[in-house]
């Protein structure tokens, strides 16, 4: 079965904390990585965590550590596609479309936003 939610999609926080308590629920970003083995993904402004850098020295010279906020990946399962008409989170279909490039048919696997029916 095809990936229903890929890199450069745009995704929406469905379950966890409210917003109001600090959480990330409701939230939309940009996925950055997705992790197929383990069902997770990395989205852009989601998950933050704060991480503890260890000192050391990059290749010019100049000393790293400190502390750093990343993205932690979040399961997949809590994260919906975003329609691109109505901007509401939606479910992933796939359907067959025959397309014809320089005179040829061909035959391709294409998602859809269920909501709406349009190609994503």
């Amino acid at each position: 079965m095809g990936a229903k939610i890929k890199k450069g999609d745009l995704v929406q926080v469905l379950n966890g904390a409210k917003q109001d308590r600090g959480g990330d629920r409701g939230k939309q970003g940009k996925v950055l990585k997705v992790f197929p083995e383990t069902n997770r993904a990395i989205v852009e402004g989601i998950n933050r965590v704060t991480k503890h850098v260890k000192a050391g020295q990059n290749a010019s010279g100049g000393a790293t550590g400190g502390i750093e906020v990343v993205e932690a990946p979040i399961h997949i399962s809590n994260l919906a596609v975003v329609d691109p008409e109505s901007k509401k989170p939606t479910r992933v279909g796939f359907r067959e479309e025959t397309v014809e490039k320089d005179g040829v048919k061909k035959t391709v696997r294409v998602r859809y936003a269920k909501a709406s029916g349009k190609a994503l």
